[in-house]
């Protein structure tokens, strides 16, 4: 059955809208204008669709001063919109954690995280077979990353070193409750991309970043700092 003018419109509405929450998750903070370049309609059409969407609670704007001339609105996303984006049965995994911790103590849930630090280890290091060289290796843990939820991209900086970055965390939850889950990403990407190579988290989304971005340094670099 064909959808009604209606439904078609509110269906377009919803897909712009998504867009651009996708957008802001992904690039942070930015002006309606920035925004419609990106999805490819005017700036005015991207500012009502974020009325929208503030109206709904999901985007904020704060004025800026940008050069010369008037202060612009920039928008960027409230706690609320990360009900928008996966989070792996957030609750049901604070609640595990906390049963365990509490019926048999810490060290069960130490067990847990190093089983699955363990498992994740070998299922990385599979992926990464034919991967022989860094930016290579670096490319895949990207892609395997995106593939969980995590939203992953990665760069060159110009000095040589590498940054990969997750603009979602799909076990923020989990991980605010039991940190040592992050503590034992950063033990596999570390073994993953290699023994000689710099691996430091810079940003942090369970300690209020946007974002959780990660310095890769090969050993060369490592050695001229």
């Amino acid at each position: 059955m064909a959808l009604s003018p209606t439904s078609q419109h509110e269906r377009h509405r919803k897909s712009a809208s998504d867009r651009l929450l996708m957008a802001l998750k992904m690039r942070g903070p930015q002006s309606s204008a920035t925004l419609g370049v990106q999805l490819g309609i005017t700036g005015e059409a991207a500012r009502q669709q974020l009325l929208r969407l503030e109206e709904q609670g999901f985007v904020l704007s704060r004025s800026e001063i940008r050069g010369v001339g008037r202060p612009i609105a920039i928008w960027h996303l409230t706690e609320a919109a990360e009900s928008r984006f996966p989070d792996a049965h957030a609750q049901l995994t604070v609640d595990l954690i906390g049963t365990i911790r509490a019926e048999l103590g810490q060290s069960a849930v130490d067990t847990v995280i190093a089983a699955r630090e363990r498992d994740t280890r070998g299922a990385y290091q599979r992926a990464m077979e034919s991967a022989d060289s860094l930016p290579e290796r670096i490319a895949t843990l990207a892609g395997i990353r995106s593939g969980e939820g995590y939203m992953a991209e990665w760069a060159e900086e110009a000095d040589g070193s590498y940054v990969l970055v997750e603009n979602h965390c799909p076990i923020c939850a989990a991980a605010a409750t039991c940190q040592e889950f992050c503590r034992a990403e950063l033990n596999v990407f570390r073994d993953v991309l290699g023994a000689d190579v710099q691996v430091e988290r810079e940003e942090h989304i369970v300690q209020g970043a946007r974002r959780c971005a990660y310095r890769i340094t090969p050993p060369a670099i490592a050695e001229k700092v």
